[in-house]
């Protein structure tokens, strides 16, 4: 049996605490299945202070200090390992999550403080590592799906751990180990009247993959993407792939959880984590979600207002709705009209582009046309689609940015893009390293205690437009501004010349594809 500390680190610290966190607490679960004595530190709700982090560290004698977390937690993460070694220095250090598993090697090297990293997925991998602490085995050299420090303080990198074939293995979360009222009186959100009005918003994650390739994404080892570099060798590095091996969670385990948490909480709405709805439901050939929304109406958890057709109300409304992220290429009235009816109020899209060149570089699957028909149906359907978008491609230029502006006056929608931001795992942010690197004075370090939400301007791998053209360039498209876009495109095709990117050639104001 050991003492396990899980800590969930600090995600926004500009925001309120919104999302609880699935995957710690889903592991903390399956350790707690195992007979070990589990505790969370859910810094991202409680915001501690660095006195209540290093009395946490003491307060018991733990086997074990873990972090799991994104790559925007870096410098959060960084420090909990810091006061971890010299608050708690009996226990080992273990990270994962996709901030270890995007650059293990790299990560290692950063955070000198991690004893063991988890790479890739961790519901196997985790309970292994605890039960080898509870019988005093700190030899990890033959568990799959880590990376550890030798003796000579080498890192090694260990064969990769499968994928689990079946999700309904897995417990629910341990919902009751974080402090739920801090998230639920943080419930609203404004995606739509439904989510707006929320009391008590919960979210689950009914599917690990998306089958498509978009170069600015990441997967971080749960989709079938996660490569070895050299198997055989301990001192190589992990790359991503094409490869795709898409999961989901059968629609009685999910409509299940979501009864289970209407029955204990009181849920009002869900907010799918999956990446992608409508592209795992194609790659399901299209039954899965049909079957959610078929048993979520048998289950009881249709909303009111939705079976009676009537106005949302949310003092009398009893159900759940619910909502998540689409594909533009997979929208299609009949699906869409099942999922309205089952209780979906919002679905977010993301568009990255209305320019034929941008979307084609970036693999997203989608062309200007299905973006835009996918927000007629939806609506149509009676489900709010919030678009999403980025700017700052690799190959974006004036021309991208007025296809975009001319897209939403036609379309009649208002967006503020995200930047393009090359996140590790990522293949834009392998395939432009050294031009990150080089905005950072060649420290890793600082472009990942830089890394924020996409919202700030961090790396730049524009080709054509640097920090300051895209921070003002954003400004213009969202006021409409398209004369001056124009009149800026004058002033820098006299200092620049021709743009520079891939497969496109320019003669004055013509486009031809080379």
């Amino acid at each position: 049996m050991a003492r396990v500390l899980l800590i969930n680190p600090v995600v926004r610290e500009e925001d309120d605490p919104r999302h609880i966190p699935y995957g710690i607490s889903q592991l903390a679960a399956l350790a707690d299945q195992a007979g070990h004595l589990v505790q969370i530190l859910d810094a991202n709700a409680w915001r501690p202070d660095d006195g209540d982090l290093k009395a946490v560290m003491q307060a018991d004698n733990w086997d074990v200090v873990g972090v799991g977390g994104i790559t925007t937690t870096y410098g959060y993460t960084k420090k909990i390992m810091q006061y971890a070694k010299q608050y708690s220095p009996r226990s080992l250090r273990v990270l994962g999550g996709g901030i270890l598993t995007s650059i293990p090697q790299d990560m290692m090297r950063l955070i000198s403080e991690v004893d063991l990293g988890v790479v890739g997925e961790g519901f196997v991998t985790f309970p292994e590592i605890l039960e080898k602490i509870a019988l005093d085995d700190l030899d990890f050299s033959k568990t799959l799906g880590v990376i550890y420090r030798d003796r000579t303080g080498n890192n090694c990198l260990t064969p990769p751990r499968p994928l689990i074939p079946n999700l309904d293995v897995l417990p629910y979360p341990a919902w009751d180990m974080l402090p739920m009222d801090i998230y639920l009186r943080n419930s609203a959100l404004i995606y739509s009247e439904e989510a707006f009005s929320a009391k008590k918003r919960m979210d689950v994650n009914g599917s690990f993959g998306c089958p498509f390739i978009c170069r600015f994404c990441f997967h971080l080892g749960l989709a079938g993407d996660l490569q070895y570099q050299d198997p055989n060798n301990p001192a190589a590095d992990v790359v991503f792939t094409y490869n795709r091996e898409n999961r989901v969670h059968s629609p009685k385990y999910i409509v299940q959880m979501v009864k289970h948490m209407r029955d204990k909480y009181g849920t009002d709405f869900v907010i799918f984590f999956d990446e992608n709805l409508l592209a795992m439901n194609a790659a399901t050939h299209n039954t899965w979600l049909p079957e959610i929304c078929r048993l979520w109406i048998e289950a009881g958890l249709q909303p009111q207002c939705v079976r009676d057709g009537v106005p949302h109300d949310p003092e009398h409304c009893h159900g759940v709705h619910w909502g998540g992220t689409s594909h533009a290429a997979h929208a299609n009235p009949e699906i869409l009209r099942l999922m309205h009816g089952a209780g979906c109020s919002q679905l977010v899209y993301g568009y990255e582009s209305f320019s034929k060149r941008v979307l084609k570089n970036v693999g997203k699957g989608s062309t200007p046309e299905t973006n835009k028909r996918s927000l007629r149906v939806t609506m149509e359907a009676g489900i709010r689609p919030i678009p999403n978008q980025i700017m700052g491609f690799p190959d974006d230029w004036f021309d991208s940015l007025i296809d975009c502006v001319e897209a939403w006056e036609e379309m009649g929608i208002q967006v503020k893009p995200f930047f393009a931001t090359p996140y590790p795992g990522s293949e834009w942010f392998n395939k432009y390293k050294d031009r990150i690197l080089a905005q950072y004075d060649g420290s890793l370090d600082a472009f990942l205690t830089d890394l924020g939400d996409a919202t700030k301007i961090t790396a730049v791998i524009c080709e054509n437009f640097n920090a300051v053209e895209l921070l003002g360039l954003r400004e213009l498209m969202v006021a409409r501004d398209i004369k001056r876009i124009r009149e800026y495109q004058t002033v820098w095709e006299a200092q620049h010349g021709q743009p520079q990117f891939g497969d496109v050639r320019w003669e004055g104001a013509k486009r031809r594809l080379v």
